[in-house]
C-alpha cells in the first residue's frame, strides 16, 4: 500500500542543500508502486516530479506543489551474448555502485563515468558523459512509463535520439516518461577507454601505457576528488551539483566569432565534433569572463577547485542560486557572445535567464 507523505523536506534529498517542501511525497520500490503513484496524482491532477540521487536539479525555495515520487526500483540482471553481456539494471540502483560492480566484473564501457553522483534512471536522461564516455554508447534500451498513456513503453538507442548532454526524454518530450529500467551493452575483459587528454596525461605521468579497468576508474575518482567533484560531506565545496553548465557546442560561424572575442588570452580548449561544430570549455569561459574559482556572491559561489562547479553554503537559498547563475551567463555572454545552458534541472521559481 502506498504511503503518501506530506510536507517533506526536500533541501536534505538533493546534494545542493536547498529548497522548500514537497506538497505530497512517496518513495517506490515496486513498477506496482509507480502506477499506484501515477493513478493517485492523475485522480488529483498533481503535476508529478521524479527525484533520484537528487545530484541535478534546482528546487525551489517554494517547493514542489505536486507528488514527488522518489526513485527506488532495484535489481540488476545479465545476459551473456558471447563478446558482450547485456545488464539490464533497475531505475533506482545507485550509479556509482553500478559501475563500481560492472568494473569489479571486467565489463568494459562504463569505467569513465565513476564516482558520477545519482542513480542510473537519470543517466539516459541527459545522455551522461565524462572523461571521454557517454552512456548512450552502450545503452541498447529503456524502458519508460508514459505517464499520458499509463503504458509501459520501450525506446530502442536511436529512438532515445541522444546528443551531446540531451535526449528525447530531455528536450523532445520533457516529463513525459519516467524510466524504469536501463539496458548497457558492455565487453567483458576489453581495455578501459583511455581517449581523453587529461586520463591520457595522468597515465603517461604514471607510467602506465595500458591500464585495467580498476586503475582507470581509481584515477577517474582521484581526478574528481581533486576537482570536488565527489560527494564527501567534509569538502567545503560539497554542496553543489557538479556541472552547473554544459560545455557550449558552437557552429563554424560561431566559433569564429568567439575566437576574434578571446583573441590575446591564449589558445583555449576546443573539441572539434563530429559535425564540425566545435565544443568549448565552459569552465575556461568562466574564468577567463573574470569568474575565478572560490569566488563568492554571498551565499553562493564557485568552487575553489573547478569553476563549473557553484557552491551552496550555509544560509544559501535557491533565488541565491539561481542568481549568481545568472551572473555568471551574464558574464559570459558579454564577454565572448557565448550563452552558457544549466545543466540542472529547476523545478519551480525563476531559472538563471540572461534577460
Amino acid at each position: 500500500m502506498l504511503k503518501i507523505e506530506a510536507h517533506v523536506e526536500l533541501a536534505p534529498l538533493t546534494t545542493l542543500g536547498v529548497g522548500g517542501q514537497a506538497r505530497h511525497f512517496v518513495r517506490v520500490e515496486h513498477a506496482t508502486e509507480l502506477e499506484d503513484a501515477l493513478a493517485w496524482a492523475k485522480q488529483r491532477a498533481l503535476e508529478v516530479r521524479v527525484l533520484g540521487g537528487g545530484s541535478n536539479i534546482v528546487v525551489a525555495d517554494s517547493g514542489f506543489s505536486g507528488l514527488v515520487i522518489e526513485m527506488g526500483l532495484r535489481g540488476i540482471r545479465f545476459q551473456n551474448l558471447g563478446t558482450e553481456v547485456e545488464v539490464r539494471a533497475g531505475a533506482g540502483e545507485p550509479w556509482d555502485e553500478f559501475v563500481a560492480g560492472m568494473v569489479a566484473r571486467g565489463y568494459q564501457g562504463l569505467e569513465c563515468l565513476s564516482g558520477i553522483p545519482g542513480r542510473v534512471g537519470a543517466t539516459p536522461i541527459q545522455n551522461v558523459g565524462a572523461y571521454g564516455q557517454e552512456v548512450s554508447e552502450t545503452i541498447r534500451q529503456v524502458w519508460a512509463i508514459d505517464t499520458i498513456r499509463g503504458t509501459l513503453r520501450t525506446f530502442s538507442a536511436e529512438e532515445c535520439q541522444f546528443s551531446y548532454r540531451d535526449s528525447w526524454f530531455k528536450s523532445r518530450e520533457p516529463g513525459r516518461y519516467i524510466v524504469t529500467e536501463v539496458s548497457f551493452r558492455l565487453r567483458p575483459q576489453a581495455s578501459p577507454t583511455l581517449r581523453y587528454a587529461e586520463l591520457q596525461r595522468r597515465f603517461l605521468e604514471l607510467g602506465n601505457a595500458a591500464p585495467t579497468l580498476s586503475e582507470l576508474r581509481e584515477v577517474v575518482l582521484q581526478l574528481r576528488r581533486e576537482k570536488s567533484m565527489l560527494l564527501d560531506a567534509s569538502d567545503a565545496n560539497a554542496r553543489s551539483c557538479g556541472s552547473f553548465f554544459v560545455n557550449p557546442v558552437l557552429s563554424t560561424q560561431q566559433f569564429q566569432q568567439f575566437l576574434q572575442r578571446a583573441e590575446g588570452l591564449g589558445d583555449p580548449p576546443q573539441f572539434p565534433q563530429a559535425d564540425g561544430r566545435v565544443k568549448l570549455s565552459a569552465a575556461w569561459l568562466i574564468e577567463r569572463a573574470g569568474f575565478a574559482r572560490g569566488t563568492r556572491d554571498g551565499h553562493v559561489g564557485l568552487s575553489s577547485k573547478h569553476a563549473l562547479a557553484l557552491v551552496a553554503h550555509a544560509g544559501a537559498r535557491a533565488e541565491d542560486v539561481a542568481r549568481f547563475a545568472a551572473r555568471i551567463r551574464l558574464g559570459v555572454l558579454e564577454r565572448f557572445g557565448v550563452a552558457l545552458e544549466p545543466e540542472p534541472v529547476f523545478w519551480g521559481g525563476s531559472q538563471p535567464t540572461l534577460a
